[in-house]
């Protein structure tokens, strides 16, 4: 191994980076059937399960920015997957009978994800992986 390799493999930055863009292959060639990338169904999964939410609460939700989330609902709201519902000051996000419909899909993607790199790296590590994963991007965000 050179000097410059055995830097990258002692590289959180370039792990997770390359960790990252495995994950996004393959859950993109798993949610392939909703016809949507995952960030899209994580979005519908979570107003299907909080349904009502408002941007701010689902950006958090989601980690993501508002701005993107106004990129992601907009689109999805195109697709009649979502609809946004004025209730005074708040503009509120509900699922569509359509956004509803595709629910089960994205849930089997989800799990034909799990396990495909269960399978690959057992389950065990698979779960362990994933909590010290959820730990460590808890903890620097808390920096």
């Amino acid at each position: 191994m050179s000097d410059t390799q055995e830097l990258f493999v002692k590289c959180l930055y370039f792990s997770a980076n390359r960790l990252s863009r495995l994950m996004n292959r393959f859950a993109e060639e798993e949610f392939a059937p909703t016809g949507l990338s995952p960030s899209y169904a994580f979005l519908l999964m979570t107003v299907y399960e909080k349904p009502g939410l408002t941007q701010k609460e689902l950006s958090e939700n989601l980690h993501i920015t508002p701005s993107t989330s106004t990129r992601f609902i907009d689109k999805l709201e195109l697709k009649k997957f979502v609809v946004r519902k004025n209730e005074g000051k708040l503009v509120r996000i509900y699922l569509t009978d359509q956004g509803e419909q595709i629910q089960e899909t994205i849930r089997q993607c989800w799990k034909n994800l799990y396990k495909r790199y269960a399978e690959i790296l057992g389950p065990e590590t698979a779960r362990e992986i994933t909590k010290d994963i959820h730990f460590a991007n808890e903890t620097l965000n808390q920096k």
